[in-house]
């Protein structure tokens, strides 16, 4: 069974290995890089899903906020402080958060220290509404003083002016500690319930992106975020760099591109290989075999004395800490933030179709499903239309048929996925590498 097994992953990642080698011969290195860059991120953000549902049945439909928290953590930890901003309003707003805050410590401590009875009710009730008010009126003054500064090219604090890899394991912290928020409101209670907070706080997380300027510059994005690798520019000026492209005849320029992504897919192969040693490590411990019992039979387990509710949360933060970290990893490979490229089809749906494919509760299914689902997301299109092209060599250029057929290559990514889902649900349901 096991040497079966072995065969299967070795036969399946050879195969989508080859894919990624054809794409090179037959479109470009560069471009089979790009994919290959992306898809390791996609592999990470399937490992983080396959972590919560294939370890403990968890349902998060949230992906796509976590994810966005890594983005935001790459902002604020590499891009440098706007000095300006910070004197005219930055202070100001510090203090209207650390105010906001203050207000929702102190009506949870009155809650819990008075005695239930029209007494706390009132004390809530000007806490709350007296706090707010104070929020507002220092907030909003610090915001507006600080958007005003050159709205064009800043209009927002900046971040810490740190190493942009120190934002990796700081996108994890921040999806982690909104999963242990939202785990502590949601997690005893019925699944349907999960799945509801991290839908409703994804969109929040969003739309805050989205609408606070002073944090991440809103719509207008965030571009120019630090790389910790070369730039391309530089290496082309670079002796070495120009000596290594001599000795092997490539062109500099396009030398220097993939370079470039070479230095950015052996970072992101670190961080996956070490994440999947982790995992099996944890996934075949004492650890991983209660995370499955509890799965299994939620109700034997507790008889057993196995605390779920706190296993949940467990294995909940940690699977949300690594769609953070592949948040921040992707936005320091796109060097930018943009918070209205974060839709739920792309950093949710298509992160379940590849944990779906690959195999929940197997850590190397989750990988296969990332590369494989990727490749085919990116040239599902391109060969669709090659595909419609071909169809339709011989038809009238006028006919409504062939217009029809070319005009519907747009969606061919939308029914390869629906198609390649069912077929996968239908013949091997539990993924092309089930757990063992």
């Amino acid at each position: 069974m096991t040497r079966s097994f072995d065969l299967r992953a070795l036969l399946l990642f050879a195969l989508v290995a080859c894919l990624f080698i054809g794409t090179g011969f037959v479109q470009s290195w560069n471009s089979t890089l790009t994919i290959l860059n992306m898809g390791l991120v996609s592999a990470i953000m399937a490992l983080g899903v396959n972590m919560q549902w294939g370890y403990a049945g968890l349902f998060n439909v949230g992906v796509m906020g976590f994810v966005a928290l890594g983005g935001l953590a790459a902002v604020l930890i590499s891009m440098d402080p706007v000095g300006d901003a910070w004197a005219a309003g930055g202070l100001q707003v510090l203090l209207g958060l650390a105010l906001g805050a203050a207000t929702i410590v102190l009506a949870i401590l009155t809650w819990s220290k008075l005695p239930p009875g029209r007494m706390r009710a009132l004390a809530m009730t000007i806490i709350l509404i007296g706090g707010f008010f104070l929020f507002r009126a220092v907030f909003d003054g610090g915001v507006a003083a600080v958007e005003a500064i050159d709205p064009s090219t800043s209009g927002f604090l900046g971040g810490l002016g740190l190493p942009i890899l120190l934002a990796w394991p700081v996108g994890g912290l921040l999806a982690a500690g909104a999963a242990w928020i939202i785990g502590k409101t949601a997690l005893g209670l019925r699944s349907d319930y999960l799945a509801i907070a991290t839908l409703g706080i994804a969109e929040i997380i969003i739309a805050v992106l989205k609408n606070e300027d002073w944090l991440t510059r809103g719509v207008k994005n965030v571009t120019g975020l630090p790389r910790p690798v070369p730039y391309e520019v530089d290496l082309q000026q670079a002796e070495w760099f120009l000596d290594l492209a001599a000795r092997i005849g490539a062109n500099p320029v396009t030398f220097s591109s993939i370079f470039v992504k070479l230095c950015y897919a052996s970072l992101f192969v670190v961080v996956l290989l070490t994440l999947i040693w982790f995992s099996e490590k944890a996934w075949n411990s004492p650890w991983g075999r209660m995370m499955r019992a509890i799965r299994d039979n939620e109700v034997s387990a507790s008889a057993m004395g196995k605390d779920v509710k706190a296993r949940h949360l467990q294995i909940f933060v940690i699977g949300s800490a690594v769609l953070g970290m592949a948040g921040a990893m992707m936005t320091t490979l796109d060097s930018q933030l943009v918070p209205g490229t974060y839709q739920p089809l792309r950093f949710t749906f298509l992160v379940w179709v590849m944990v779906i494919v690959g195999g929940s509760g197997n850590n190397w299914g989750a990988v296969l499903g990332g590369f494989l689902i990727w490749w085919l997301w990116i040239q599902v299109e391109p060969l669709g239309a090659m595909l419609m092209q071909t169809i339709t060599a011989g038809m009238d250029p006028d006919a409504w048929l062939r217009n029809h057929l070319l005009d519907s290559v747009a969606h061919m990514r939308l029914l390869t996925m629906g198609l390649i889902l069912l077929l996968v649900l239908r013949f091997s349901p539990r993924g092309l590498l089930p757990e063992r």
